[in-house]
């Protein structure tokens, strides 16, 4: 039976000749430890270098305003074709036998939604014939096709889906995601330069931190390794370090994951640009509390932290969106007050629901730094806190040390 490992490369990862020759040598190392692997790659650099995807869906935006999302799909399918022909040309450079797949020709079937597609059947029958030969398959990450041949993409962290897809098809050993951080971190370094890396993390965790603001993995990728039992590791390719393993909880009960202990905080993550609407009516009124949800929801607006009482509804939005509201609420002759330049900071861990007293812990220390909560929320693993933007790094901060992240266990 093959050994076989999926590699994804993001597009900062595969941006210059210096970084694919990075990727070349991390494929080389695999494939000396005794690996057949397959390379998912995405769209080469960012949003203005001249392959990104952000920039070839803008060349006939910019020029006539309106194109269908069908032909939109298919330019922005271009970027991860082209940046899968210039991988595995490097590789066959550095020795590396590779061959260039499309989506559709890795055989991924998609459910025909253009720009937004989910993936439905993974007929991997090729790619696995190119590993049984000792050739390493680059398949453009992002996209595949439906049922009638239509090419679909499928949104943000499109690639990171399709390494983890072809992964539990290819029944590989595991999936590495390769990309510009050196692994899942305890928090953003952006904000609290002392955060560290993760070393191991559960698909529940990693789900929430990625739902809460961080970026590092798309949790739809989470999610199908989840459901299909594949352990995903993310790495920096130009970094020997460890990265991070995304396993299932059980492996904790096992004992791979028992040097963590009964820590109750894995990670904390932010999002910043909220504005927090409160609603007060003279007396319960259901009907009008309907109303108000429908509407926005109709407006295709998503809202988060809601708290609901009998006469008071508080709840969070995106800043871009609450002009919006604002109209609706004034359409309804509803009475609101609002509070701008939000930010919902979350501690994630699934070792809370074990631990008393976690709740208490993030307040007293917030409280202990003069940093005003305006709004709570929670799940199993996860309390969210609304305060002032202006306080994020002092809160982040605060939270890291008072729940010890800054030290590995």
């Amino acid at each position: 039976m093959l050994k076989i490992m999926v590699q994804k490369y993001g597009g900062t990862s595969v941006s210059t000749p210096d970084k694919r020759v990075f990727v070349a040598r991390r494929v080389n190392e695999a494939i000396q430890q005794g690996y057949r692997v397959a390379v998912v790659v995405s769209a080469m650099g960012r949003d203005g270098d001249p392959y990104a995807t952000d920039t070839l869906k803008a060349l006939p935006l910019h020029e006539y305003g309106e194109v269908s999302l069908r032909e939109l799909d298919l330019i922005m399918s271009c970027g991860e074709i082209i940046s899968a022909v210039v991988m595995a040309a490097t590789l066959s450079r550095e020795g590396i036998t590779a061959c260039a797949l499309s989506g559709a020709q890795a055989g991924l079937v998609t459910d025909g939604c253009y720009g937004e597609a989910e993936v439905v059947d993974c007929r991997p029958e090729k790619v696995m014939g190119m590993l049984e030969q000792g050739i390493v398959p680059v398949v453009a990450g992002f996209q595949g096709v439906d049922s009638g041949g239509e090419l679909n993409t499928m949104g943000r962290g499109g690639s990171d889906t399709t390494a983890v897809i072809l992964g539990a098809a290819l029944h590989a050993e595991k999936v590495e995601i390769y990309t510009d951080v050196s692994g899942i971190m305890t928090a953003d370094p952006r904000i609290f330069k002392e955060a560290r890396v993760i070393q191991q993390i559960t698909y529940g965790e990693v789900c929430q931190l990625a739902y809460e603001g961080a970026r590092v993995i798309h949790p739809r990728a989470v999610e199908v390794a989840m459901r299909n039992n594949v352990n995903v590791v993310v790495r920096n390719p130009e970094d020997d370090g460890p990265g991070t393993l995304i396993a299932g909880e059980h492996l904790m009960r096992e004992g791979t994951f028992s040097t963590r202990g009964r820590r109750a905080v894995t990670g904390i993550a932010h999002t910043t640009g909220l504005v927090q609407f409160f609603i007060r009516f003279p007396e319960p009124n259901p009907l009008r509390e309907l109303e108000i949800f429908q509407r926005i929801g109709e407006a295709g607006i998503n809202i988060d932290l809601i708290s609901v009482f009998p006469l008071v509804k508080a709840f969070t939005v995106k800043g871009e969106h609450s002009l919006k509201v604002e109209d609706i609420l004034k359409g309804l002759d509803v009475s609101y007050n609002l509070n701008q330049d939000c930010a919902k900071i979350s501690v994630v861990g699934v070792g809370m629901h074990g631990i008393p007293g976690v709740m208490a812990r993030v307040v007293e220390s917030l409280h202990a730094q003069g940093i005003k909560i305006k709004q709570t929320g929670d799940s199993n693993i996860t309390i969210s806190l609304l305060i002032g933007q202006q306080d994020l790094a002092k809160a982040v901060k605060t939270l890291h040390e008072s729940f010890h992240l800054n030290v590995a266990q």
